[in-house]
């Protein structure tokens, strides 16, 4: 059983006079086999929790933890993260030019594990799932997201989890870009991971239709970088039904009150 905890985290973008508080004191807890939903609005913080985890050098760590197991993940650097256990399918893969997917999957799955996979079980590893995914076995020769679609990209992050087999699995905007047969085929690739219960997923959307494959344990809604509801399932039927503007008004409305509580403090 692997646990990643997150205690009132503070991030921020930018330097000096222009840095911006994104977010703004985030508690989660993510264990083996559960899917959690973080939810919300464009804006809301949500990738920048995604890529904060990670180690993406853009966003600074102003305040609070991460832990994996009881391993601070802020002391490690991003390969040190991936090697820990921690996985991030990203919302906009990059292209590597001049690299093809066989060998980008097979030197990731190297570095992560110290040694190579034995090849002859590596590559019908590989192929059963490309199969799952319905990929074609000739996507394995193509360099790394050059000229791929949208669902071919999601695909290939997919695949890599797939392969490379996780602690915790962050999947930001997983759906974005998705036509309706690529959604299911990828939201398989998913939950056959989760019924194989040793990832935990944190799965990052502002739609409910992912959702509608892919069925969460717990919904977390995620406004001006706090959450600010959690519940079950049926919370994703309720914000499909209702949208995000009363959690909106009720952020900004705190906001205000916190403002005009600075202003006297400092009176």
């Amino acid at each position: 059983m692997s646990v990643l905890e997150i205690r009132d985290l503070h991030v921020t973008v930018g330097d000096g006079d222009d840095a911006k508080e994104i977010l703004r004191g985030v508690d989660l807890t993510v264990r083996s086999g559960e899917t959690h939903a973080i939810m919300g609005p464009n804006g809301s913080g949500k990738s920048t929790l995604a890529y904060s985890i990670a180690g993406h050098p853009k966003y600074t760590i102003t305040g609070g933890t991460v832990t994996l197991d009881g391993e601070d993940v802020l002391a490690m650097s991003v390969d040190e993260r991936a090697r820990a256990g921690l996985f991030l399918a990203m919302q906009y893969p990059v292209e590597v030019p001049g690299v093809s997917v066989s060998n980008f999957l097979r030197t990731a799955a190297t570095a992560l594990k110290g040694e190579a996979p034995k090849l002859r079980t590596w590559v019908k590893d590989v192929r059963t799932e490309m199969a799952g995914l319905e990929m074609d076995p000739a996507f394995a020769e193509r360099n790394v997201n050059e000229g791929f679609s949208g669902g071919e990209k999601k695909r290939h992050e997919i695949l890599q989890m797939r392969l490379l087999k996780p602690k915790m699995a962050i999947l930001d905007e997983t759906d974005s870009g998705l036509d309706v047969d690529a959604l299911r085929i990828v939201s398989e690739g998913v939950n056959k991971t989760r019924e194989e219960g040793d990832v935990g997923v944190l799965l990052i959307t502002h739609y409910t239709r992912i959702l509608k494959y892919i069925k969460p344990d717990f919904v977390h809604v995620f406004v001006a970088g706090r959450v600010v509801d959690e519940g079950g399932p049926e919370l994703a039927a309720k914000l499909e039904d209702q949208g995000y503007a009363a959690y909106v008004k009720d952020s900004n409305e705190q906001a205000s009150a916190e403002r005009a509580a600075a202003e006297v403090a400092s009176a």
